[in-house]
C-alpha cells in the first residue's frame, strides 16, 4: 500500500523542513490497530512547536506532523470489531495526521457524530478541548474577573465564548495594537495592548475589585511578573503556552499571598484519561460545536500534497487556521 505523506526531515520551521513522500506500508495491522483514511486535518501551533525540536526527548526525525484531524476507519486489525469500518473518528493521542492513511490504535479514536461536518470536527481537539477543560477546572462559581493574554488567537476566542456562557466577560491582552483583531470581539470587556507601558494599571481599572481571580496566559516570559501582581490573593495564573519563547520567571512560583501558577498541559490530561472515557471527555466539545460555539475560522484550504509549498510561500499559515484536505 502506497501512502502520500508529509514529512519533517529534520527539526526546524514548518516553512523550511517539510517534504512530500510516498511510503510503502507492507506490514499487516497489529492487535487493536486500524487504518484511518484521513478526510481533513489542520495546521496547529503545536505542530510548529514539535517540528521545531522543542520536545526532542519524544520526537524522532524524520517525523510526520499533524495532531488534529478527522477520518474514516478503512481497515481493522485483530481485536477490533468489523463494524468499526466506515466510522468517522478523531484519531488523537499522537501526531501523524498529515498523511493519507494514519495507522493507530482503535482505542485512541473518538467517534464523530454524523451532524458535525469534517470542517468543524477536524478542529475539535487541541484548542476547544484545552479551553473547555481550563474553564471547567479553574473557574468556579465565585469567579468574576478574568483576563486572557494573546486575545487575537483562536483559543482566546474560545475562552471568551465559554466564559460568557458562565456570565463572565473577560478582558483581553494583546502584544499588538490595542483592540486589534480580537477574536470574538463582542465577548470582551476590553482588549488592551501590553506594548503600552501603562497596561497593568489600565487592566486593573477593568476589574471592579482592582484585581483578577483568574488569568489565562499563553505568552509566558517576563510579562508574567506583572500578571501575578494583578491577581487577587488566592488567584491563579493558568499558563498553557509560550508564545514569547521565554519561560515564566521563577519568582512567579513563590505562592505569595496564595497566588499560584497552574501549568496546564492538554497532553498530560488526555494521556492520563482511560481510553474508554475519551468519548465522554470530548462530548461537551462536540455539543458546543453543534450549538455554534468553539468554531475555528478557516484562513485557507490546501490539498495535502501542496502543503509544503503553501507554507514556504506564506509562513504565517504555519500558525494555524489552515484546513488540509485529501483526495477522496
Amino acid at each position: 500500500m502506497s501512502v502520500k505523506t508529509i514529512v519533517a526531515q529534520r527539526p526546524g520551521k514548518l516553512s523550511e523542513v517539510l517534504t512530500q513522500r510516498e511510503i510503502t506500508r507492507s506490514q499487516p495491522l497489529g492487535e487493536g490497530q486500524i487504518d484511518v483514511r484521513m478526510t481533513a486535518s489542520t495546521v496547529n501551533p503545536s505542530d510548529a512547536v514539535t517540528v521545531s525540536g522543542a520536545y526532542a526527548s519524544r520526537t524522532e526525525f524524520p517525523f510526520v506532523p499533524g495532531f488534529e484531524g478527522v477520518g474514516v476507519i478503512e481497515r481493522v486489525g485483530p481485536g477490533v470489531p468489523a463494524n468499526a469500518i466506515g466510522e468517522r473518528v478523531l484519531p488523537i493521542g499522537s501526531a501523524g495526521n498529515w498523511q493519507e492513511i494514519k495507522r493507530t490504535a482503535h482505542s485512541w479514536c473518538v467517534p464523530v457524530p454524523d451532524d458535525i461536518p469534517d470542517t468543524l470536527a477536524c478542529f475539535a481537539y487541541i484548542n476547544p478541548l484545552t479551553a473547555l477543560l481550563m474553564v471547567q477546572r479553574c473557574c468556579t462559581g465565585d469567579t468574576r474577573h478574568v483576563a486572557v493574554t494573546a486575545a487575537t488567537s483562536t483559543i482566546a476566542g474560545h475562552l471568551a465564548e465559554l466564559l460568557v456562557e458562565q456570565g463572565i466577560r473577560p478582558v483581553g491582552l494583546t502584544r499588538g495594537v490595542s483592540g486589534r483583531r480580537a477574536t470574538r470581539p463582542e465577548k470582551w470587556v476590553d482588549v488592551l495592548s501590553t506594548s503600552q507601558p501603562t497596561w497593568p494599571q489600565r487592566l486593573r481599572q477593568r476589574s471592579s475589585t482592582g484585581d483578577f481571580d483568574v488569568i489565562f496566559d499563553s505568552v509566558g516570559g517576563d510579562q508574567a511578573r506583572s500578571l501575578m501582581r494583578l491577581l487577587r490573593p488566592g488567584g491563579v495564573l493558568v499558563h498553557f503556552g509560550l508564545l514569547s519563547g521565554r519561560p515564566i520567571p521563577a519568582e512567579c512560583f513563590d505562592r505569595s499571598e496564595g497566588r499560584r501558577v497552574e501549568m496546564f498541559r492538554l497532553r498530560d490530561i488526555v494521556h492520563a484519561c482511560p481510553r474508554a472515557q475519551l468519548p465522554a471527555l470530548f462530548e461537551p466539545v462536540l455539543g458546543h460545536l453543534r450549538n455554534g460555539l468553539l468554531h475555528t475560522r478557516i484562513a485557507q484550504e490546501v490539498g495535502l500534497g501542496a502543503l509544503p509549498t503553501v507554507l514556504r510561500r506564506d509562513k504565517d499559515l504555519g500558525r494555524g487556521k489552515l484546513l488540509i484536505t485529501y483526495d477522496r
